[in-house]
C-alpha cells in the first residue's frame, strides 16, 4: 500500500483585491529573447544600487554589454525602462509575499508574515530602490499603486482578525494604511534614522510593535 501523499498547502485568497496591472505583462515578457530577460535581471541589480536612473541608454548598453536595440526592444524610452524594471521587481516581491501566506495562519500572524515578505522591496538599507526612481515621471504613481495593493491585502487580513475576535474592533483601513506605508516611510532617502538598522529592519520592528498592541487590546 502506497504511503499517503502530503496534503497540498492551501494558500489564502483575496478575491476582492486586485494587484496593479504589470507594465510588462507575462505574455509579453515571454516573447522577449533570452538575452533581453537576462538584461532585465541585470538592470534590476543596477536599480537597487541607485545607478540605473543616472545612466543614459548608451551608457546602460555599454555597462551591460548589450546593444541599444536590445534595450529599446524592452522599452521605447529610458524613463519607461526604469519604471518597467521597478514594476517587475515589485510584482515579483508581491507574488512571493502572497505565496508566503498559508490558509492555516491566524489572520494577525498572516499580517506579520505578509509584511515581512513585502518589505523586501525596500532592501537594501537607506532606500536605494526608492531613490533610484525618485524624479522619474510616473515613479511615485508606480510605487503608490503597489503600496495601495499591499494596504488592501493587510486591511482584508485585519478584517478577518476582527471577525474571528483575534483583535478588538478597530479602524482597519487606518491601521492597514499605517502598516502598509512603513516600508516606504523608512526607505525615504532624506530620513536620518540615527542607526545602522536597515529600512526593512526598522519597518519590521515597528510592525511587530503595532501588532502586539492590537493583540493586547
Amino acid at each position: 500500500m502506497s504511503a499517503a501523499q502530503p496534503k497540498a498547502r492551501e494558500r489564502l485568497r483575496f478575491p476582492g483585491v486586485r494587484a496593479p496591472r504589470p507594465m510588462l505583462p507575462p505574455k509579453v515578457e515571454a516573447q522577449l529573447t533570452g538575452r533581453q530577460r537576462e538584461v532585465l535581471d541585470e538592470l534590476e541589480a543596477l536599480l537597487v544600487d541607485e545607478e540605473l536612473a543616472e545612466l543614459t541608454m548608451a551608457q546602460l548598453a555599454a555597462r551591460l554589454n548589450c546593444s541599444l536595440r536590445t534595450l529599446y526592444g524592452i522599452s521605447p524610452s529610458k524613463d519607461e525602462l526604469v519604471l518597467t524594471v521597478a514594476d517587475r521587481r515589485l510584482h515579483r516581491i508581491g507574488r512571493a509575499a502572497i505565496g508566503s501566506l498559508d490558509a492555516s495562519l491566524p489572520p494577525l500572524e498572516a499580517v506579520r508574515v505578509y509584511l515581512r515578505a513585502a518589505t523586501e522591496a525596500v532592501q537594501p538599507s537607506l532606500g536605494g530602490f526608492a531613490a533610484s526612481i525618485t524624479g522619474v515621471p510616473g515613479g511615485k504613481h508606480l510605487v503608490d499603486s503597489h503600496e495601495a495593493y499591499l494596504v488592501a491585502v493587510v486591511r482584508e487580513l485585519l478584517d478577518r482578525a476582527v471577525a474571528d475576535a483575534s483583535i478588538a474592533p478597530v479602524d482597519t483601513a487606518a491601521v492597514a494604511h499605517v502598516l502598509g506605508g512603513l516600508g516606504q516611510s523608512f526607505s525615504h532617502p532624506g530620513l536620518n534614522r540615527g542607526s545602522a538598522r536597515s529600512a526593512k529592519a526598522s519597518a519590521d520592528a515597528v510592525t511587530d510593535i503595532i501588532l502586539r498592541g492590537l493583540e493586547a487590546s
